[in-house]
């Protein structure tokens, strides 16, 4: 076995650990669907871990028709390199699958310095009872309706206004709990109590993936991400977690990520319906 390859399966490990905390899971043959318990974020399908054969588009679509069942997301989201043939299932049974590079920390890399953005914003670890934690739930839904890294439109007015629909009093109180509990870290560049960008870790293990970063796009090229990135990298890194890893949104978004040591190892795949990108 390659390093390469030994590397792939902790992702793959954790890919599959991960959302077992907040979901149940169940078995389609060679693939498996995690549907969420509780609050949170909706979860996906992707290959059972360690499942020897090939995924057909029968096999996706059997799995599309029990998520339409559930009246959740149709979405799979797997490594290209360990499932090599779901792409051309998913295409088939017609989902559309859109790329991203799979990145890990150079284990040699050192812990990065944090920015100290301009404009009297800050970078921090959020506790739970942050106020700043009501923004950070809800910042990267404006960004991820507006992706890449050019400046937007959406401003902090727009913000305030969608903080009760995605950090209402049960979703800050689940965040909290899973800050406390250890399950995971936020960061944010804040603004007084507003936080202009944020992320999280999640670690399973010494293996963690850093996801949701999302800066307000009124307030892009500011270096917010990188910033937020790097403090999250760090409180890995100081917590003892081994493999950082993460995906990016796409090959601009990679190389701000490698200005922090993370280097391309794969390819990330997410499929569902829509146009594909």
């Amino acid at each position: 076995m390659t390093a390469e390859t030994a590397l792939l399966d902790r992702l793959e490990g954790f890919y599959d650990a991960v959302p077992r905390a907040g979901a149940r899971v169940e078995d389609h043959g060679p693939l498996i669907l995690f549907v969420r318990e509780g609050l949170g974020w909706p979860f996906y399908a992707r290959a059972a871990l360690g499942h020897p054969g090939p995924v057909s588009a029968a096999d996706v679509a059997r799995v599309r028709a029990r998520q339409r069942e559930l009246r959740v997301p149709e979405a799979f989201e797997w490594v290209h390199e360990t499932s090599p043939t779901l792409r051309a299932a998913a295409e088939e049974a017609g989902l559309s699958v859109h790329a991203h590079p799979l990145m890990v920390l150079d284990p040699d890399a050192p812990a990065p310095a944090v920015p100290a953005p301009a404009d009297g914003v800050s970078v921090r670890i959020l506790a739970g009872a942050d106020p700043a934690l009501p923004t950070a739930l809800t910042v990267s839904h404006l960004a991820f309706a507006d992706p890449g890294t050019r400046i937007g439109t959406a401003d902090t007015t727009a913000l305030t206004a969608l903080v009760p629909l995605h950090a209402d009093h049960a979703t800050i109180e689940r965040a909290t709990g899973r800050i406390l509990a250890g399950l995971t870290v936020f960061a944010a560049a804040v603004d007084g109590t507003t936080s202009l960008c944020a992320g999280q870790y999640n670690p399973v293990g010494d293996v963690c993936e850093i996801v949701g970063i999302g800066t307000l796009p009124s307030a892009r090229r500011r270096g917010l991400a990188l910033a937020v990135t790097a403090a999250l990298v760090q409180d890995a890194l100081a917590n003892g977690l081994r493999t950082v890893f993460l995906s990016a949104g796409d090959e601009d978004v990679a190389r701000i990520y490698a200005r922090l040591g993370f280097r391309r190892v794969g390819t990330a795949l997410i499929a569902e319906p829509g146009p594909a990108h």
